[in-house]
């Protein structure tokens, strides 16, 4: 949890002095998450947020106006929504951190086991899996390791028990890991391959279950978020017709404040049902490709928004400027910030595409008398792409600088110093070790290039799992949302009076009436009726292209802005192309 919603919610805490009663599940939620909150002050603030939105809900509905009996029900849903928001709030943070750890689960397995195969301790062996990587599941073994220390059991065992509950499949293949340790050497590959199957096996049928599972409520989302609110629009002038008192002010309640909250409480849902994610490698603001200049970012938002709303200004409707302004400005900001990480990322998955290539060759030239320092320079020109380039650094690391092969990957100037990846700085890790055991390595080298080949097929498979609800959703934020929206807007000036749909494009042309329709009934302003639809529609944009990203890959600060801001300008632009080429054609 952030520092600042953390000190809000204290602060709000202090407005409710009476005794509460809060849940366990609610302190060990904040005990994960590592906030410094108790559950008590959590019920507190969400008790005290609660009253205020109920106040300002008041206060809205009474502005719009509202009839005197919908008041209350606007106060009382907004005041106990944002009161269950903030109660749920931790336990929501913690599921998608437990799915984000989760999702480390057959990488974590698969290092304890190529290490066992390199030597059969399992001390060893869980300690090797928690010092590769920084992730929550593996700072948790870290602490079962440093508990272990100088008592019998390698730590793996009780890690096992406890992560047991979430995900059974690590369980069983961390068992059979620490059993393999203690099984005779004829046994011991088929107890380690054994324990491979189990998670990669546990964790695509739960992926599986899963994409199966959301089809229903992901078209729910679909039907009833996208849909219906933008087929809504074009029928509004007839509404009016027939006595419907429907205004700009309810109009903005409805798709710009009720709708997005209702999405984000199905995306929410959807999130923490999830059972295991794949997130990118985490890529800090300390890295060196990665520039500390926020002024950059906004800079540049600035300059987009500027342009892209006078550009507006000169062929789209007189209301589109602001909206185009702020949404490319917002879109472009969020690029230029979040698109070094992006890089940085790219450059991972670009040095491990090709590794389980490099390892296979490496292994097969050891296990036949070949030095690994040798078998490493002569896989780096075998091998294409990113990763031979890496292992050729780091050949010219080992004769430059005189070092080991692991210093030569991971040393201050190694090949891989820099690249924020745990699966090839674990391999790296291993080339060392083997390094030290010659020859006999060579098939624990062999094997771990199969072990790396079935984790890259397991994040293949359950991200395809995903596709098809994922793709939907992302195409609909970016494209087929803001046509059909633009359309609407165009079609619903045009019902409304404006001939030719003048006044959904600007273009020009008569009405049938100075502020009427045809039928006598005073039409919506297309104006405000535009930007409130606009509004809406890039507020789509977010919140399902936040939803897809999640889905695929769980809620990553950096990739979620980088998609976020390709999405908004995307999906304003198409909103504004369609209303005008609709407007021309109605």
């Amino acid at each position: 949890m952030s520092a600042s919603f953390t000190a809000v919610l204290r602060a709000l805490a202090r407005g409710y002095p009476w005794p509460v009663d809060a849940s366990d599940e609610l302190e060990r939620a904040l005990g994960f998450v590592g906030s410094d909150l108790d559950a008590a002050s959590v019920v507190r603030g969400g008790y005290v947020a609660g009253v205020l939105a109920a106040l300002v809900g008041t206060v809205a509905a009474l502005s719009i106006p509202l009839a005197p009996t919908t008041v209350p029900l606007v106060a009382a849903a907004l005041g106990l929504g944002v009161t269950h928001a903030v109660h749920a709030a931790p336990g929501a943070l913690a599921s998608a951190r437990r799915t984000a750890a989760l999702g480390d689960a057959p990488d974590l397995v698969g290092r304890a086991v190529l290490r066992m195969h390199v030597e059969p301790a399992a001390e060893r062996a869980a300690a090797f899996a928690a010092g590769t990587d920084d992730g929550p599941l593996a700072r948790s073994l870290a602490g079962h390791v440093r508990r272990a220390h100088g008592a019998p059991g390698s730590g793996l065992g009780s890690f096992a028990d406890e992560w047991g509950d979430e995900f059974p499949a690590l369980r069983r293949a961390l068992h059979l890991v620490d059993a393999a340790a203690d099984a005779p050497s004829g046994e011991r590959g088929r107890t380690l391959d054994r324990a491979m199957t189990a998670v990669t096996r546990g964790t695509r049928d739960r992926m599986a279950e899963f994409g199966a599972r959301i089809q229903g409520p992901a078209t729910g989302i679909y039907a009833f978020g996208v849909l219906l609110p933008l087929a809504l629009v074009a029928v509004l002038p007839a509404a009016r017709v027939a006595g419907v008192p429907v205004t700009v002010d309810a109009l903005l309640l409805v798709y710009d404040v009720a709708l997005p909250c209702g999405l984000l409480a199905a995306s929410a849902w959807l999130f923490v049902r999830r059972p295991v994610a794949f997130p990118p490698p985490s890529v800090p603001r300390s890295h060196p490709d990665v520039p500390d200049r926020p002024w950059r970012s906004l800079a540049a938002g600035l300059g987009a928004g500027v342009g892209s709303a006078a550009l507006a200004g000169l062929v789209a409707p007189a209301w589109t400027p602001p909206l185009v302004g702020v949404a490319v400005g917002v879109g472009v900001a969020l690029l230029v910030r979040y698109r070094p990480i992006a890089a940085v990322r790219d450059h991972a998955r670009a040095v491990e595409a090709d590794l389980v290539d490099a390892l296979y060759l490496v292994g097969r030239r050891v296990s036949e008398g070949t030095a690994v320092e040798t078998a490493v320079e002569r896989a780096a020109a075998e091998v294409d792409g990113e990763t031979g380039e890496t292992f050729a650094t780091a050949a010219s690391r080992q004769r430059q600088l005189r070092v080991g092969v692991e210093r030569a990957f991971l040393g201050d100037h190694g090949a891989l110093a820099d690249v924020p990846s745990p699966r090839a700085r674990g391999t790296a890790t291993l080339l060392g070790l083997a390094s030290e055991e010659g020859a006999p390595a060579g098939r624990a080298l062999v094997s771990m290039a199969d072990h790396l080949a079935d984790l890259q097929a397991l994040e293949r498979e359950c991200r395809n799992d995903l596709a098809r609800v994922t793709g939907t959703l992302a195409s609909t934020a970016t494209t087929f949302g803001p046509l059909v929206a633009g359309a609407t807007v165009a079609l619903a000036a045009g019902m409304g009076g404006d001939a030719g749909g003048a006044a959904a494009t600007g273009l020009g042309g008569g009405s049938t009436g100075a502020g009427s329709s045809a039928t006598g009934v005073p039409p919506l302003p297309t104006a405000e009726l535009g930007l409130v639809v606009g509004i809406y529609v890039c507020l789509l944009a977010v919140v399902l292209t936040v939803l897809s990203t999640g889905l695929r890959h769980g809620l990553d600060r950096a990739l979620v802005g980088h998609h976020v801001g390709r999405a908004l300008p995307t999906a304003v632009s198409v909103y504004v192309g369609s209303v005008v080429a609709a407007g021309i054609v109605v």
